[in-house]
């Protein structure tokens, strides 16, 4: 199961490097955007250095050891319409996407930036 998230206005930057910090602390998901996409280090599908994932998320936070290995998504699947995308370990339950919904809106509010979020 994916959530898909479709961002309106400026700044899409802050906006997706804001999503990338709410996924270091879900631990329920991993993630794909278009930076990770046009990263050749981390969109390899493989086994990923432990030492790239700490230097492409180091401007939003530090991703425990542990997480290297289940942030990126290993589906890699085209973003088509969307600008970045949280995938499900399992399915959430209504609380689980609840409180998923609530960080990213306290993530995305300071930026000004309305979203879409669909997910499926």
């Amino acid at each position: 199961m994916k959530s898909y998230v479709k961002i309106f206005g400026p700044p899409l930057l802050k906006a997706i490097k804001a999503l990338e910090k709410v996924a270091i602390g879900f631990p329920e998901v991993c993630i794909w955007d278009a930076f990770i996409s046009y990263s050749p280090k981390l969109s390899t599908y493989g086994d990923i250095n432990y030492m790239d994932i700490q230097e492409y998320f180091s401007t939003v936070g530090e991703v425990p050891r542990k997480r290297c290995g289940t942030i990126i998504s290993k589906s890699g699947e085209e973003l088509g319409d969307y600008d970045f995308y949280f995938e499900w370990f399992k399915k959430p339950s209504m609380d689980e996407l609840n409180n998923f919904i609530e960080k990213i809106d306290e993530a995305l509010q300071p930026l000004g930036v309305n979203y879409t979020l669909t997910t499926k």
